[in-house]
Parts: structure tokens; C-alpha cells; sequence
């Protein structure tokens, strides 16, 4: 990634912004009980951001805040499946490392460590399946967009489904802002 690529929406260009994370993509099926999106990917930018002084987490909210990702909190994942059927998710690991399965049960597992960020779309299940005592990440939604929390009931669908496919793209990514990779994964979705 280039730094050329990345300014906020307001044109800042963020010191605390690593320009050469490494991005993983994963896709997920309907499993049964977790929808997960139809078409847009999970997104984990490994080592996104540069993490440092007494209060780390101030800095995943800064960056968040910047792109137009809020409604942040500090705290760990659920350690049950659940998604978000009405808005899209971004997780800033700012303490710890855990575990967490995503996708579902027939899922993918994944490691997640200080300075990782993982942007979960709209339907995309996740479950902590085991953190160091000192996990924690800092959660935000794009745009100002309200959150529910689905744990996979059969009641909560097809409402649910129909749901995730009116969530928009958000207007930054939640790290690299402007021209961030989520657009390049995220296209036509």
C-alpha cells in the first residue's frame, strides 16, 4: 500500500497509520444459522497501526473517529456467536491477543494481536474462542449507524438477511480513509 492512498476523508494523513499492513480477505457462506454477507469480505489488516504510549486505545478511536467510523467502545469479543445484521463493524486490537473464530461454526479461525484491525461486514458472525487476560479492542460502526447483536436464532431470520443487503458502504475505511483497500475488496458489494 502506498501512503499516497490513504488520506481521511478531511485529507489528513495519520502518523500512527501503518501503510504496509498486509491485508487478508476472507468470504463466508450461509452456514445455516450465521448469514454472513453474500458478497463482501472480511477484512484484516495485520498490523495497521502503530500502537504506543499509556493509553493505546486512544489511538484506534482517533483513527476510527477520523474516517467516519464511531460509536466506539473498549472492551473484548463475546465469546458466543453472534453478527450485526444493520451496520458493518470495525475492531482495533489495542491490548492481548485472542483467538476468534469467524464466520460461524464451519468458519475460519484467526489470531488477532495489538495493531490488527478486522472490519466485519454486516452478517458476518464472530466468537472469541480464547484471549490473553489482557485482550482488548476498540469497536466503531461507519457513519453514525445504530448496531443490533443477532446470536444466530432461526427467528431472527430471513428479517435478518433481508437487512444485510440494505447496509451501505461505509464513506472511509475505518484506517486508511478516502482511498483505503476496503473499496478495492468492497467493490459492487
Amino acid at each position: 500500500m502506498s501512503d499516497s492512498t490513504w488520506p481521511t476523508p478531511d485529507g489528513e494523513r495519520l502518523a500512527e497509520v501503518n501503510p504496509a499492513a498486509t491485508v487478508t480477505a476472507l468470504r463466508f457462506t450461509d452456514d445455516g444459522t450465521i448469514p454472513n454477507h453474500p458478497r463482501l469480505p472480511l477484512l484484516v489488516y495485520h498490523g495497521a497501526l502503530k500502537l504506543s504510549g499509556a493509553d493505546p486505545a486512544a489511538i484506534v478511536e482517533r483513527v476510527f473517529a477520523v474516517n467516519r467510523w464511531g460509536d466506539s467502545w473498549r472492551d473484548g469479543i463475546y465469546p458466543f456467536h453472534h453478527y450485526h445484521s444493520i451496520t458493518h463493524e470495525a475492531l482495533g486490537v489495542f491490548r492481548g491477543s485472542a483467538v476468534v473464530r469467524f464466520g460461524g461454526e464451519r468458519g475460519q479461525t484467526l489470531k488477532v494481536a495489538p495493531g490488527d484491525v478486522v472490519i466485519i461486514p454486516a452478517g458476518v458472525g464472530h466468537k472469541n474462542l480464547g484471549a490473553s487476560h489482557d485482550f482488548s479492542v476498540v469497536g466503531a460502526y461507519p457513519d453514525g449507524r445504530d448496531l443490533d447483536l443477532k446470536h444466530g436464532r432461526a427467528e431472527e431470520r430471513p428479517a435478518a438477511d433481508a437487512a444485510i443487503l440494505r447496509v451501505p458502504l461505509p464513506s472511509a475505511d475505518p484506517v486508511y480513509g478516502a482511498g483505503g483497500p476496503l473499496f478495492s475488496y468492497w467493490q459492487g458489494g
